[in-house]
């Protein structure tokens, strides 16, 4: 059996970063005799096996044809005869058309490694055009390596614009975006995500209301980047430095400020309710795309009440007590810290204020953790029924006055 290390195994070794997880393709081999070899199939699409002993993935080598529009509409084709080559010439990106063989000889018949020494991304084919998921792709790993210094071809940056000016964007399924936006928020440097799909136009097919924020001003003696969509991908970068690898408080991040796209522009640069107003636009958002429903959550949270954490010091014990409840906070207690990152990330995701301290984050978990300490135990007069709820409610709130005078 022939079988060669495939795709982002090879290419982050070359970058010297840590490997992941490791794909083989095998050259020369039918279904029939993996199975024999105590392979485990498990492709649904296409020939996928299991090794007997790692468990990793060793895939027929295949060739793809075009059958209908979207990423689904390919035929597969793979027998003994196709060649590694031939395999490779099927992948997205040069980087990622790399193999390695055992004896660790590269091979690399479109110049990835090249592309890798200059930092560019570049498709490997004409046939990049046929899978709108490359487009998402794109954006993630531009996501993932721009700290490093990548971009994209000036090449593969047209056959992308044609692509959403032909309308195969349109064709991406929710659940597919959903995956790679979440692996775009989880990267380095998801303001990357964000612009390379807006470059091309898909931005506003898949996203558009944040696309719709860029160009839309702020009030400057808050916001000096003054732009709406600058500041969003400067908020979620915060977020990707302050929760590495967490998609749900980029999610947040992404989504906390959707209200001012609504912002009747007569009024700008102000955007009075906004925190409100974008409560629709956001489950929108989650609903399109079927986002999992405490990322949903927590993005809405994060839209009504981020401008209350903002002014946390002014508001009354009462109304922070209630906040905490809105939130569901005493039964869901990770809520406080998420709700706390997300708000540091968009006081800190402006121009010139990257590196200041925000406090109020601090003083949201310290006022929670005071009103969480309180137990219907603890209450005096041994309140019944109805009246245990209210004298609960009253004593967190004197247990948080405390706290925020401490």
């Amino acid at each position: 059996m022939k079988s060669y290390l495939v795709g982002g195994a090879v290419r982050d070794a070359l970058l010297g970063l840590a490997p992941g997880d490791r794909d083989w393709v095998v050259v020369g081999e039918s279904p029939e005799s993996m199975v024999a070899a105590g392979y485990r199939p498990v492709g649904a699409d296409f020939p996928v096996f299991l090794h007997p002993h790692s468990g990793e993935e060793y895939a027929l080598a295949r060739t793809e044809r075009k059958s209908a529009p979207g990423y689904k509409g390919f035929v597969f084709h793979a027998d003994p005869g196709v060649t590694l080559e031939q395999d490779l010439a099927r992948r997205d990106f040069t980087f990622n058309a790399i193999a390695r063989d055992a004896d660790g000889t590269l091979i690399d018949p479109f110049n990835g490694q090249a592309d890798l020494k200059a930092r560019v991304l570049r498709h490997v084919s004409p046939a990049f055009a046929e899978d709108p998921v490359r487009i998402l792709r794109a954006a993630r790993f531009l996501a993932r390596f721009a700290h490093l210094g990548f971009s994209i071809a000036p090449e593969t940056q047209a056959l992308m614009r044609n692509m959403v000016a032909a309308g195969e964007v349109d064709h991406l399924v929710p659940e597919r975006i959903w995956q790679e936006v979440r692996i775009g928020l989880e990267s380095r440097t998801p303001s990357a995500f964000l612009q390379t799909l807006r470059a091309c136009g898909a931005l506003a097919v898949v996203l558009p209301e944040v696309d719709v924020l860029y160009g839309i001003p702020q009030r400057p003696e808050h916001h000096p980047e003054i732009d709406t969509g600058r500041h969003i991908e400067m908020v979620c970068d915060m977020a990707a430095r302050l929760a590495p690898g967490d998609a749900l408080i980029g999610f947040a991040a992404l989504l906390h400020d959707l209200g001012k796209g609504l912002t009747p522009a007569e009024q700008w640069p102000k955007h009075i309710a906004h925190e409100h107003h974008g409560l629709i636009p956001i489950q929108l958002v989650c609903t399109r795309w079927k986002v999992p429903s405490e990322y949903a959550a927590m993005a809405a949270h994060a839209c009504r009440e981020h401008l209350n954490v903002h002014r946390l010091q002014e508001l009354r014990p009462e109304t922070l007590h209630d906040l905490l409840a809105r939130i569901d906070a005493f039964r869901r207690p990770e809520r406080v810290a998420q709700l706390a990152l997300i708000c540091e990330s968009d006081k800190r995701g402006r121009l010139g204020m990257t590196e200041d301290i925000y406090t109020n984050g601090d003083l949201l978990q310290r006022c929670f953790q005071a009103a969480s300490s309180v137990r219907a135990s603890h209450l005096s007069g041994n309140p019944t029924g109805p009246a245990v709820g209210e004298a609960l409610r009253n004593a967190r709130i004197e247990a948080i006055a405390a706290a925020k005078e401490a």
